[in-house]
């Protein structure tokens, strides 16, 4: 039997994720024939768990000082990112809401995002190659295309009738893990890499350097450390589960290098919360991270205003287990009181400075993001295409790329724009 002709496309995305549907819907509107290459069973399922399942699409401020090379995510996010998106999600039929600064989809709802992405790329005719995984790729200079073999399944994928979208995911990944594979073949003039935070295995196949991924955006574990205001070893466990309206500060070498105020959220390894999931991207073995309960107030004025209640309630005595009641959580005050020993001023000082020393990051498997991935001496900022050693046509966005940021929908805008301009860049190449 004569083998039939691999598919060929001008443009083929490797990953449906949010970067990956960004750059496959504009190539395709470019005029670029495109394609989607996923190893799951569909594509945009991993917009689903993100802002909680709601999706915090982006935020109403795209700093680049909040992302970890600023200079790079300026040149790629553009002068103007926020009317940038803001267009491109009119294009796409996403009505967005603001809270706080950071932008919803006006439904709150993740699915719905995925959802309009979707029909916008069925629209814009992208073919989807769902349950691919690509096991080889070279270039052919001859005729200026890549050759790609992924594993496929020998059949389409069936699920029995599922209550709901999640248990229809579930079986049909039950179904790919036992079904016989095949391998496809396929041609393409330009490719994208857009596999998320793992792209390790991705630049093995295209040869190009990789830096180490990690997770960030996660709890921190700490411990309590030593000092003026020491705290009790068990600080953290009779902390567990208090939350309080914070300031984090980072100190490293006894100078403050970053600080943020949000809530905290106490857990008998260390702390948690967004605050913390910012400092996590920061932070190194052994740092010092100091917990201020009142950032609203100088430790002269919180002195000030301790000296004051003692009108009210009576002397602090370090068995004065109620005297921060209406003022601390009740945990909180006994770790302050105790760590005061009777004088307001060393209780000021330890309300003020709280401090834990940092041991890593913990509770990984739900980090947000993962930093690493391939390095910017390989990629033009300007288009995002690689330094390909084949010198075959080759560009990258999203995670893939060694950029993460703060919490706040930073980084799905980084996943959104960096998209946009790999695969406006893909398509100019192999329409020009």
């Amino acid at each position: 039997m004569a083998r039939t002709a691999p598919a060929t496309y001008d443009v083929i995305v490797i990953g449906g994720g949010a970067s990956g549907l960004a750059a496959a819907l504009t190539s395709a509107r470019a005029g670029a024939r495109t394609a989607i290459v996923e190893c799951d069973v569909d594509c945009g399922l991993p917009i689903l768990a993100t802002g909680n399942g709601r999706c915090n699409l982006s935020n109403e401020r795209l700093r680049p000082a909040r992302y970890r090379h600023p200079v790079i995510a300026r040149a790629v996010l553009g002068e103007h990112p926020e009317e940038t998106l803001a267009a491109w999600f009119d294009s796409v039929g996403i009505w967005t809401t603001s809270d706080e600064g950071r932008l919803y989809p006006m439904s709150k709802r993740a699915e719905s995002v995925r959802d309009a992405l979707l029909a916008a790329c069925e629209r814009a005719d992208v073919a989807k190659l769902c349950a691919h995984r690509l096991i080889h790729a070279a270039w052919n200079a001859e005729d200026g295309l890549w050759k790609l073999e992924t594993l496929a399944p020998a059949a389409a994928l069936h699920a029995p009738r599922a209550r709901d979208e999640h248990a229809r995911l579930r079986a049909l990944r039950r179904a790919l893990a036992q079904a016989p594979m095949h391998a496809t073949l396929l041609q393409a003039r330009a490719i994208v890499l857009a596999p998320g935070g793992a792209s390790e295995a991705l630049c093995q196949v295209f040869d190009i350097p990789h830096l180490e991924e990690r997770p960030v955006l996660c709890p921190i574990a700490c411990q309590p450390a030593s000092g003026e205001a020491g705290l009790e070893p068990d600080a953290l466990a009779r902390l567990d589960g208090v939350r309080a309206d914070a300031r984090l500060t980072l100190v490293r070498g006894g100078t403050p290098l970053w600080s943020e105020d949000g809530e905290v959220l106490f857990r008998a390894y260390g702390l948690s919360g967004i605050a913390a999931f910012n400092l996590s991207r920061r932070i190194e073995r052994d740092d010092i991270i100091e917990v201020d309960l009142f950032p609203t107030l100088s430790e002269d004025e919180l002195r000030e205003r301790l000296r004051a209640r003692i009108q009210v309630v009576g002397r602090l005595e370090r068995k004065s287990v109620h005297w921060f009641d209406g003022v601390l959580a009740p945990a909180l005050g006994r770790i302050v009181t105790l760590a005061g020993e009777g004088s307001t001023g060393k209780a000021a000082r330890a309300a003020k400075r709280l401090a834990f020393r940092a041991r890593g990051v913990t509770e990984t498997k739900s980090a947000q993001v993962r930093c690493g991935g391939i390095p910017f001496s390989a990629v033009d900022a300007e288009t995002l295409r690689l330094k390909c050693a084949s010198g075959g046509v080759l560009f990258a966005c999203g995670e893939a790329l060694d950029m993460d940021a703060d919490c706040g929908g930073f980084n799905l805008a980084w996943a959104w724009l960096s998209g946009l301009r790999a695969g406006a860049a893909a398509a100019r190449e192999v329409t020009s």
